[in-house]
């Protein structure tokens, strides 16, 4: 039997960079394909709901090559997926069933969404209402508002819509499902959500305008591919600021995270008790506010 011990630290001291964020990571893949020309993609986050996006888009023609430093996305315009010869297998996303079901509402082919049991348990009628009220046809194939989704494109209306609930999912849902609509769509939210998806429609040359927590969309823009650096994940950021703001001694560079107003919600809390955090180098990549937090041990209120 192996034996090791694991001795308390005396302070954290370096630099540590993140993985990508998963949300950022998934809208870089969906907006690639559908512009056009060559997205290239870095500090992209190779986990399996990412893979998942990308899996669903290769059986759609779109070329996507997995180089050792970034991803490329041969993007073949807002019109150019082609139907899957077989259901498109999300996996265990979440992320890809919502966002994807808006993109394929306005194509000219129908296409089943499947994942594993977790994810066929899920609601997806936060997500049907809306799309329905476009005018999509898109049903459940067991009748239990969950997945397999079977969607047929249709011609798409523009719609305001009310949503009960505060959802970047629902709203990134029936932003990309605007896209493809004949007048403006917009997604009035009771409180915002994260804004990832305005944010890189933005950056692709979509018309996107925001009031309040009201966000518009105008149809049948040219979209055009783009460099993504994706930033990293604060929520994976949050372990490493914590532990560097407990440790005695500790002083952490975290490099390259994402400080979205919509995200930053640990940045302002570990404020308000005192954290010694500073935010260097803060840039913008894609539209997406990034920085990178340097972190010293605080006597924390």
């Amino acid at each position: 039997m192996n034996v090791r011990t694991i001795r308390p630290v005396k302070g954290l001291k370096g630099e540590v960079t993140i993985p990508g964020d998963k949300s950022i990571s998934h809208r870089s893949i969906m907006l690639g394909s559908i512009a056009l020309g060559t997205t290239e993609i870095t500090h992209f986050l190779e986990g399996a709901d990412c893979l998942s996006t990308i899996d669903c888009f290769r059986r759609m023609g779109v070329e996507i090559e997995r180089k050792p430093l970034c991803i490329l996305v041969h993007g073949k315009g807002l019109r150019g997926l082609s139907a899957p010869a077989s259901t498109l297998n999300v996996g265990n996303s979440g992320t890809t069933t919502r966002l994807i079901s808006g993109i394929l509402s306005g194509q000219n082919f129908a296409t089943t969404l499947s994942g594993d049991a977790s994810l066929n348990s899920r609601p997806m009628k936060r997500i049907m209402t809306p799309l329905s009220m476009m005018g999509a046809d898109i049903t459940s194939v067991h009748n239990n508002g969950c997945a397999p989704l079977h969607i047929k494109g249709a011609p798409l209306k523009g719609i305001s819509y009310q949503s009960p609930v505060a959802s970047a999912q629902v709203k990134s849902c029936v932003l990309f499902a605007g896209l493809y609509a004949d007048g403006k769509t917009s997604v009035t939210e009771p409180f915002l959500s994260r804004n990832h998806s305005e944010l890189m429609l933005s950056s692709f040359g979509a018309s996107v305008q925001t009031c309040g927590t009201t966000a518009t969309i105008e149809p049948e823009p040219v979209l055009t591919a783009q460099k993504v650096e994706v930033p990293g994940d604060i929520s994976s950021a949050a372990f490493f600021i914590a532990a560097g703001l407990l440790i005695p001694g500790s002083e952490l560079l975290i490099k390259n995270v994402g400080i979205n107003p919509t995200r930053d919600g640990i940045l302002r809390v570990c404020r308000q008790m005192g954290a010694n955090l500073e935010l260097l180098n803060t840039r913008t990549q894609c539209g997406e506010p990034v920085a990178d937090i340097l972190v010293k041990h605080s006597e924390l209120n």
